[in-house]
């Protein structure tokens, strides 16, 4: 068992250091269009991986959800306004989702096409592009996006590590058997971590290098509830994973399934504070 734990950490690990230099390159040098429209193309697969996890089973209706998912987000593209104002929906219903993952006792097996869960993934994908985008055109905002990243990065690992050596009590154990408490305290420490780096290379004055540390506290709070979401929606219809897109790491939605929750309430907190 151990053996295979190291080898997967292994290959999880290779993987990341493939994708992140790209992630890093596109956030850094794309203008925003053309950012605008590779993130589109990574939401695409996660949409293709979601229509499979609604039910969704024939490979050509699931290619009809991506393009649905696209137009979305085609068809709000020249209204810059409806992307910030669909990130605030995208964060409240994130809030009211995060009580009710966390006070879930029982998981209602999936049977057949789930057209609720279509309609939810809609919002569900389409707002953390919408919050990408819009952080991304802002002065400074490529700055932004990749500090989110890093917040999103720095919680997972902080996660793990203190999940491994000080978990005892679970978090959500119908939907995440393997996340305790003390994982979250330390993914939490972990976002504080990187906004005080940040807010001491940007500069910040001390409110708001305050303001933007609870920012980060709560984007990483919030992402919990992205991946506990996706946790559901998988054991809903016995899948271990969402695709087998990254090896080491399963499918897209298994990598932005934090983002998807942190993302559109990261944009609210930092125009709330003036960051952007």
């Amino acid at each position: 068992m151990a053996v295979a734990t190291t080898s997967a950490l292994r290959q999880r690990t290779l993987t990341a250091l493939a994708l992140v230099p790209l992630v890093i390159g596109a956030v850094l040098w794309l203008p925003t269009p053309l950012f605008a429209l590779v993130l589109a193309g990574v939401i695409g697969v996660g949409a293709w991986e979601w229509a499979a996890l609604a039910g969704v089973a024939g490979q050509r209706l699931r290619a009809l959800y991506p393009l649905l998912v696209g137009g979305a987000m085609a068809l709000l593209w020249p209204f810059p306004q409806g992307l910030f104002w669909l990130a605030i929906a995208s964060a409240l219903w994130w809030l009211w989702q995060t009580r009710r993952l966390l006070s879930m006792r029982r998981i209602v097996p999936a049977a057949g096409v789930d057209g609720r869960l279509l309609a939810v993934g809609l919002l569900v994908l389409v707002a953390p592009w919408a919050a990408l985008v819009t952080l991304h055109d802002a002065p400074g905002g490529p700055a932004l996006v990749l500090f989110l990243l890093f917040v999103i990065w720095s919680a997972d690992t902080g996660a793990y590590f203190a999940g491994r050596r000080w978990g005892r009590t679970k978090l959500a154990p119908v939907l995440s058997p393997g996340k305790t408490r003390a994982g979250v305290y330390g993914g939490v420490l972990g976002a504080v971590l990187c906004a005080l780096v940040f807010a001491w290379l940007q500069g910040l004055a001390p409110l708001h290098g305050l303001l933007l540390l609870l920012i980060s506290a709560a984007t990483a709070l919030i992402s919990v509830a992205g991946d506990l979401y996706e946790s559901l929606l998988k054991r809903r219809c016995g899948a271990k994973d969402s695709g087998q897109l990254l090896p080491g790491h399963g499918g897209m939605l298994d990598r932005i399934d934090s983002l998807t929750a942190a993302a559109p309430l990261f944009l609210l907190g930092t125009t709330l504070i003036g960051v952007r």
